[in-house]
């Protein structure tokens, strides 16, 4: 991956509390699976940043580099990796999410 990327990625996670790296965008997902994480963060009314890495093919592959994560999306809150679709749907379910929230000092809906 080259710096630029490296740089961009780095940028949209120090720069958002909650970012999720998705295909498409959050008003208009282009996959199930990012539509699933990106619904559960609007339930939840979380502030989050998508990022649609449809826009940009050194982007696609740079994040799965980045986190040493195969799948997209992937969710990150202040700067730490939470996951992709099934592991956010699990805490999602569990509660696990929202303690993950309360932990991180993220606000949302109760």
């Amino acid at each position: 991956m080259d710096d630029q990327t490296k740089n961009l990625i780095k940028n949209h996670i120090d720069n958002n509390d909650v970012c999720l790296f998705m295909k498409g965008t959050p008003d208009a997902p282009q996959c199930g699976f990012s539509m699933a994480v990106s619904n559960m963060l609007k339930i939840l009314e979380v502030n989050f940043k998508g990022v649609n890495v449809l826009e940009d093919q050194s982007l696609r592959e740079g994040i799965k580099v980045y986190s040493d994560w195969p799948t997209i999306p992937q969710l990150y809150v202040k700067k730490e990796f939470i996951g992709g679709c099934d592991i956010i749907k699990e805490m999602y379910e569990s509660g696990e999410l929202k303690k993950t929230f309360d932990d991180k000092g993220i606000p949302y809906k109760k």
